[in-house]
């Protein structure tokens, strides 16, 4: 069980369009979602009629695959297309 625990907090690199949002340095998956998160609140991405979805400004529209709204479900699975 600690291995796994021990993957989960290893760093992981973020791509060059992730970097935009979390910075360069690699950083814990949990990490990468927290920062994610204050993205997304302090520029009010979070749809007002459904909390559940996110839209896509300039710079998370990339990491959303070219979306320009995802639910906050999908964001977990392409964070970690942006992340090595």
């Amino acid at each position: 069980m600690a291995k796994a625990n021990a993957k989960f907090m290893a760093p992981l690199t973020p791509s060059e369009d992730l970097a935009k949002v979390t910075g360069a340095k690699p950083l814990p998956r949990t990490e990468v979602v927290k920062k994610m998160w204050d993205y997304i609140k302090k520029h009010n991405l979070q749809d007002s009629k459904n909390k559940r979805m996110i839209n896509a400004d300039a710079t998370l529209k990339p990491i959303f695959g070219g979306k320009a709204q995802i639910s906050m479900f999908e964001m977990a699975g392409l964070l970690g297309k942006h992340l090595k």
